[in-house]
């Protein structure tokens, strides 16, 4: 076991004594001394690791370039193009990962929102107080096809995690913040990326797609795939405000110990926030 990976479990087990520790000092009266120190601890742990991460990237490696992974048009948030690390942390590999929405204007709506190919005509925007919540079949990034980024072997594959309802408004997105974000990060990175794929591009590199709609994986751990292929189907699974596809390279498969690295969409480059783009031609699911 390698010293990133045994401090990430050692973080962990922080967190839940801490939350232990309060619970049992509201019911007997334990010093706050002995509440705060894994608290504590866990913040020297992260603060460690964040500044080892940020000298291991002080050199900036070059990108690779790979295809998009999907197809028809869409636009990024949390984009390294402005920000790196682009999600405010170098953690489970993220320093240069993307987070892209389908923008389908323009496209025809599709009625029966049932079926797997159905999309709506337009992403709901941010409410302030209502609706609290919405469907992810209200989304049109909800069961658009995910698409292998190069000629790949499967190394991860996980699909059972449920796709929960939205979290795009300011009560849906405070209890994401102070309650489900830090209970999935007291159970790790498969509890924060819900279900996902890993790809083994080669070359010690490999691509990550998190937040997949259950039940939609096209191919299984070991499988050979090539650069285009429909891997699954996305969806609004894991630490995810609505449905979209987080996307992002680093040099492993496990994500407590990954780093980083940058990318480039072939014929795209790297679209800014809130930059649309468009890959391909426009697609559905099969």
């Amino acid at each position: 076991m390698s010293v990133r990976k045994l401090l990430m479990i050692i973080y962990r087990c922080c967190i839940v004594a801490f939350i232990a520790l309060v619970v049992v000092a509201t019911l007997t009266g334990l010093p706050l001394a002995w509440v705060w120190l894994p608290a504590a601890l866990a913040v020297a742990i992260a603060l460690g690791m964040s500044r080892k991460a940020r000298a291991e990237q002080a050199g900036r490696p070059p990108a690779v370039e790979v295809d998009a992974p999907v197809a028809g048009r869409w636009s990024a948030l949390n984009s390294p193009a402005d920000k790196v690390p682009s999600h405010g942390t170098h953690g489970y590999g993220q320093t240069y990962a993307i987070d892209i929405v389908a923008e389908p204007e323009g496209l025809p709506e599709t009625k029966d929102a049932s079926r797997p190919g159905s999309r709506p005509a337009s992403r709901p925007a941010f409410r302030w107080l209502w609706p609290v919540v919405r469907s992810s079949r209200d989304f049109p990034a909800f069961g658009a096809p995910l698409l292998a980024v190069a000629d790949a072997t499967v190394v991860r594959a996980t699909d059972g995690q449920r796709d929960h309802l939205s979290r795009n408004s300011l009560p849906a997105l405070v209890y994401l913040m102070l309650v489900e974000a830090a209970v999935r990060e007291m159970a790790g990175a498969t509890r924060i990326t819900g279900n996902h794929i890993v790809l083994d591009l080669g070359d010690g590199t490999y691509a990550m797609y998190a937040h997949l709609q259950r039940g939609s994986l096209a191919v299984r751990e070991g499988d050979r795939v090539r650069a285009g292929q429909q891997l699954a189907r996305c969806g609004n699974s894991g630490n995810s405000t609505e449905p979209h596809v987080h996307f992002q390279l680093m040099d492993g498969p496990d994500l407590d110990t990954a780093r980083g690295i940058p990318f480039r969409w072939r014929g795209i480059g790297v679209p800014r926030n809130r930059e649309p783009f468009t890959a391909g031609e426009p697609a559905l699911p099969a």
